[in-house]
């Protein structure tokens, strides 16, 4: 399948709880990457319609995801299915679950689905599915994270899928864009980056956060949600968790003993290291561009020898 997307480069600002709205997803479709968001950052199926309202009339007819938990914990599924139905994004992103419920109404108008994995048993077992394409969480990914490579997932997974792939996993730089595209991912999934945009709603103290923060800052715990995620080491400690504390049992609403987990829990993946202060999304994306521009240029001078001698 050969994407239906023009961009000006091949990436996807990834659907990221409580970080994107209108505003990210618009801004990331007028700097010419798809922007995305998850339909759970909406309290009620009124808002998600809301939104999509909004996102719709500001991107000029731009390619834009929603992403869907097709987990089912997730009980306004069905809600949100029949707005995606109503507005239909070109590309619904389905997480944390299997694809398949969202698979007919997605192909009915003609859009297309990607399965968010994070290995290569969930990538099969979403195509058997009917995905039409993978979005492949690697280890060094925000939120909910593989542990497998970027570079040796993809590789795999291109042993016996030749369709539309997106790859995620500590990516934060047009270099790192410019790598993957070079290893057989189509589409870079994106989300750190950009979470302290102006426009994302990342609250300023989460942003100053990630301001301040390196790569070792960065830890991967199942204290929050009981599924491996990578968060922000000092917003453990400012909330009064503990690093070492799992849940039971997979839990992703945002509640829990009267505090906010995914509010006062704040994600990170290992390209944190390229925030530096808060920049306005097409900012972002132009220097995104220029080193995937820079990192072109150096494979293309790359002084290859056409021979064994």
């Amino acid at each position: 399948m050969t994407l239906p997307f023009a961009l000006r480069l091949p990436v996807i600002a990834a659907p990221m709880f409580l970080v994107s709205g209108p505003a990210l997803v618009i801004a990331a479709c007028r700097a010419g990457i798809i922007g995305s968001f998850p339909t759970t950052n909406c309290r009620t199926a009124e808002e998600v319609d809301a939104w999509m309202t909004e996102i719709t009339a500001g991107i000029d007819g731009a390619p834009w995801a929603a992403n869907l938990i097709t987990h089912s914990t997730n009980e306004r599924l069905a809600d949100d299915l029949a707005l995606v139905a109503k507005y239909k994004p070109p590309l619904v992103i389905t997480a944390l679950g299997s694809p398949a419920p969202v698979i007919d109404t997605v192909h009915g108008y003609g859009g297309i689905v990607f399965a968010d994995v994070i290995d290569v048993m969930l990538a099969r077992k979403a195509l058997a599915a009917g995905a039409d394409g993978l979005a492949c969480v690697a280890a060094g990914a925000g939120g909910h994270t593989g542990t497998f490579s970027p570079l040796a997932l993809v590789s795999v997974i291109r042993g016996f899928f030749d369709g539309p792939l997106a790859l995620g996993g500590g990516i934060a730089d047009g270099a790192g864009v410019a790598a993957a595209v070079a290893a057989g991912a189509d589409l870079i999934y994106m989300g750190t980056r950009f979470v302290a945009a102006r426009e994302s709603m990342a609250s300023p103290d989460y942003k100053a956060m990630l301001a301040e923060a390196g790569i070792a800052d960065v830890v991967v715990s199942s204290a929050v949600t009981g599924t491996p995620a990578s968060w922000l080491r000092a917003s453990f400690d400012a909330a009064g968790y503990t690093v070492d504390g799992g849940a039971p049992t997979r839990d992703y609403n945002s509640a829990s003993d009267g505090r906010s987990r995914w509010r006062d829990i704040w994600s990170a993946g290992q390209g944190v290291h390229a925030i530096s202060d808060e920049r306005s999304m097409a900012d972002i994306v132009d220097e995104l561009d220029l080193g995937f521009i820079a990192a072109q240029a150096r494979l293309t001078a790359w002084p290859r020898r056409t021979s064994r001698s």
